[in-house]
């Protein structure tokens, strides 16, 4: 896989529907991916699950991960005047809010517009209150009333758009980059998976965006010797403290952190260093807000790590990513499928 078709993978995943608790679509599409690899791919609790190499008590198994679903909206009533009321799914900031397209995945997608005032007539520049969100669907009310059910999921209507320097922006970047990021690594194994020193299971996870909710399941389920969270983390723009970013264009961000496992945080530093592979360090004083701090608490417990890729505008309908960042996550994840010398 080279680097235009590893673009047009993450953007074809990143496209596809799937707001928290509503991941079908999104799951369907990176089930057919990984069958492309095994034929012990399926639908599992909302996660999908794909199994390497025929597990045994001679060689130590690897949860490979990243999550399927992405921050949304979700409708909770309709007017009398045909506008939708909303309310957030996952950590949205309502600052971006007003006059922002959205789609309505109904019982057909409709689009919308999220209401907002004119300068002109608003008297103060306060943030959206959660309960003022309501959008303006490019509908008449009584094709609203049929096609549209409380419930019903929201999205942000930005698709991916190529910019420059392989640069990628659009509204579900996070976490599909990740998802693109381990299908290229398995990707480039050419179907050795019965020589490698482990044996792996993917799973691209569903409502991490509300807690880590399927990794919590899958993990207790696949009951891993060692995880591999992929996700993505803050990437430098301007104003933000470069203590807590990583920047584009400079590799992946290995974490560290007290509720990760330091060997394997090092052994990824090590593999980096010593065969050039840019990286940057992510430093954190505690838990990690990443699906690895389900897996290294799973059952007995699993030696945890963090792979982020950087990312700009995290949960925007203008996420920015650089294809670069994927392709050296997915060298280090397919490297340590390969050595085999953290047990």
């Amino acid at each position: 896989m080279n680097k235009k078709e590893l673009a047009e993978l993450i953007i074809r995943i990143a496209d596809s529907e799937g707001v928290s608790g509503n991941e079908t679509d999104t799951a369907l599409l990176c089930k057919s991916e990984l069958l492309r690899y095994t034929d012990k791919a399926e639908l599992k609790n909302g996660n999908v699950i794909a199994h390497f190499g025929e597990r045994s008590d001679k060689k130590p198994h690897v949860l490979l991960d990243a999550h399927l679903d992405r921050v949304g909206m979700i409708v909770t009533s309709i007017t009398e005047e045909g506008f939708v009321k909303a309310d957030c799914i996952g950590g949205l900031d309502r600052r971006i809010f007003p006059a922002q397209r959205v789609v309505i995945h109904g019982r057909e997608n409709i689009e919308g517009v999220i209401c907002t005032l004119p300068p002109h007539l608003k008297k103060d520049s306060s943030v959206m209150e959660k309960d003022q969100i309501y959008i303006d669907p490019i509908s008449d009310r009584e094709t609203v009333r049929e096609k549209i059910s409380l419930g019903d999921p929201v999205s942000f209507d930005s698709p991916c758009t190529e910019l420059l320097n392989g640069r990628i922006c659009g509204a579900g970047l996070d976490d599909r980059c990740g998802i693109a990021a381990i299908i290229k690594a398995v990707d480039s194994l050419c179907g050795e998976y019965d020589s490698l020193p482990y044996t792996f299971t993917v799973m691209f996870s569903a409502q991490e965006e509300l807690g880590e909710r399927g990794a919590c399941i899958g993990a207790f389920d696949i009951d891993p010797d060692i995880s591999i969270a992929v996700d993505v983390s803050f990437a430098l723009c301007g104003g933000e403290d470069p203590k807590k970013c990583g920047e584009l264009s400079k590799g992946c961000m290995i974490g560290i952190a007290p509720s990760l496992d330091r060997a394997l945080s090092n052994w990824f530093i090590n593999r980096a260093k010593a065969n050039d592979i840019p990286y940057q360090l992510e430093v954190m004083n505690g838990t990690t807000g990443t699906n690895a701090d389900r897996f290294s608490v799973n059952k007995c417990g699993s030696k945890a790590v963090t792979l982020s890729i950087p990312l700009r505008y995290m949960h925007t309908p203008a996420e920015v990513i650089d294809v670069s960042d994927c392709e050296l996550t997915a060298e280090l994840i397919a490297a340590f499928l390969k050595a085999g010398d953290v047990k």
